[in-house]
């Protein structure tokens, strides 16, 4: 007899819950970019998120903009109304500090549900335990033991003093010259290693390295933002060699983009990438021109074949192009046959997003010299068209219509959009400027010079400035501005390295002196001077 071989059974279809339910989710340990996928999943789908918004507002971008919000307080628990909205069939996203599981019990909560008949469900998040150790370079488990310990429940420190491993104190900073002394009374090396962390995983982390003996006076004098986390074992050696968040190039550094967020995301979350907390202050808007009909006749062209070339100097031209095109019910088909030029990196991406691959962009110098100094001269027997359309800004230079005249174009200089100068950014942010709250500001342009002085004021002389080229740096250099960095290349992207280059100089030149590295901001009575 031949015997059938086992099957696994096949798992039920996965179906959310039918009705309102409760979500208990983990938002991580600060680090907003450590929530889980099935976290950011359930907070995509839900119709209320109650949350500390103090402390996890930034997890909102992962919500629907009519989602409806109730803040509260850390250690505060689900609403009754939330509850109700709940059993009315609505999807409830309760966001909990690190892992709800872990040192921030939701059991209460979630029996409440429970008893209610409320359908509920509990997504782990990641703990500061793990989380804040791996940030600051610290391995969790180089011994036998890992023990995590939550200080407001301990009365007997002596029987954490013989941790085979690492211990880990939640809650114990305010306690933790105490707990050391305890720890040592209890049979425990002066010499042990610890570390203090204060704002594990965000930019403000702060993490100081000494003793069990020496806790009292290495603490006296140092900032530990809450929420931080004490920790005691060999495993604190290792951070000399395993550090790498807290030593990025710009870490912590508050550094001013003044451009759109449309314009400075990728640039945002470049300067992220090396610690830096960029923030977006736009010196210029971008509007419509004041009448249309110039452009009507230039899209109207751009179909019927009037032209070979189309030259984007700039993102926002193709999106006023774009946006001109969506009002005709036209999409990037209507390029078919046409040669694209696009001025450099980020006006080809803005094309390429569109549905348009460039046939030309600079390989060399990114502005309208470097687009001339490779564009073709006219040839009667190669072009059947010699005519361009330059869809640009009204404040635009004639340079580039002058080099292509002289190359054999004729050219339709078009304004496809006026830029006018931003209202002023809130006066926290012009007193930040102004008084050296900023620890460096990056000039894509000669206009984000100009505007961002028009509108807030000259930067602080210890504010590190940052120019995208020769004439920019000439213009700062006109307000009285000393540039300290310029980019290799005119690219946003490039100058976001050259800055990067330049803090991790500055990391170095600290360390080498046997200094702690600081930032600008932090060095405001010692301020650099201005360029004469």
């Amino acid at each position: 007899m031949s015997s059938a071989s086992p099957t696994s059974p096949t798992p039920p279809p996965f179906v959310e819950h039918p009705g309102g339910f409760v979500a208990f989710v983990g938002a991580g340990p600060g680090d907003e970019n450590l929530l889980t996928l099935r976290g950011a999943t359930l907070l995509g789908k839900a119709d209320v998120v109650v949350l500390d918004q103090s402390a996890h507002g930034a997890l909102l971008r992962h919500a629907r903009p009519d989602v409806e919000v109730i803040d509260v307080s850390a250690g505060g628990a689900v609403p009754l109304s939330a509850v109700q909205a709940a059993k009315g069939g609505r999807n409830v996203v309760r966001l909990c500090p690190g892992d709800p599981m872990f040192f921030a019990s939701i059991t209460d909560e979630a029996a409440a549900c429970a008893k209610g008949d409320v359908d509920f469900e509990i997504v782990p998040g990641v703990p500061p335990a793990t989380a804040v150790l791996a940030y600051a370079g610290i391995p969790a488990t180089t011994g036998p033991e890992f023990r995590v310990v939550d200080a407001e429940q301990v009365d007997d420190w002596s029987a954490h003093a013989d941790t085979a491993g690492t211990l880990v104190v939640y809650n114990g900073t305010g306690e933790a010259v105490a707990i050391g002394k305890a720890l040592v009374a209890a049979g425990r090396p002066e010499s042990t290693p610890v570390a203090v962390t204060g704002a594990g995983t965000t930019t403000e982390q702060n993490t100081v390295v000494t003793t069990l003996g020496r806790l009292g006076p290495d603490l006296k004098h140092a900032v530990i933002d809450e929420p931080s986390l004490i920790v005691v074992g060999d495993a604190v050696r290792l951070r000399d060699t395993l550090s790498w968040f807290e030593t990025k190039p710009l870490f912590g550094w508050r550094v001013l983009v003044p451009r759109t967020k449309e314009q400075s995301g990728r640039l945002s979350e470049q300067l992220r990438s090396y610690g830096a907390v960029p923030e977006e202050v736009p010196t210029i808007s971008v509007e419509p021109p004041r009448t249309p009909q110039q452009m009507d006749r230039a899209i109207k062209g751009l179909v019927t074949g009037r032209y070979e070339w189309v030259a984007f100097t700039s993102a926002n031209a193709v999106k006023a192009v774009r946006e001109k095109f969506e009002e005709y019910g036209l999409d990037a088909r209507a390029f078919a046959g046409l040669k694209v030029a696009a001025v450099g990196e980020a006006t080809a991406r803005a094309l390429i997003e569109f549905g348009v691959r460039p046939d030309l962009v600079p390989s060399g110098q990114q502005s309208a010299e470097g687009l001339l100094a490779e564009w073709p001269p006219y040839d009667s027997m190669l072009d059947p068209i010699n005519r361009v359309l330059l869809p640009r800004a009204d404040i635009a230079t004639e340079s580039l219509v002058a080099g292509l005249t002289e190359l054999g174009w004729e050219c339709d200089d078009v304004t496809a959009y006026r830029t006018v100068r931003a209202a002023p950014p809130p006066a926290p942010i012009r007193e930040a400027i102004k008084g050296g709250g900023f620890d460096a500001v990056l000039f894509t342009s000669s206009s984000t010079v100009r505007n961002l002085v028009g509108i807030a004021g000259k930067p602080h002389n210890v504010t590190v400035i940052a120019a995208i080229g020769p004439q920019t740096v000439r213009t700062a250099e006109e307000f009285g501005l000393r540039v300290d960095v310029m980019a290799d290349r005119p690219s946003a992207s490039a100058l976001a390295a050259a800055l990067a280059e330049y803090g991790a100089k500055q990391r170095q030149a600290a360390v080498a002196a046997g200094e702690t590295p600081r930032r600008p901001s932090q060095t405001r009575r010692g301020a650099r001077r201005r360029a004469k």
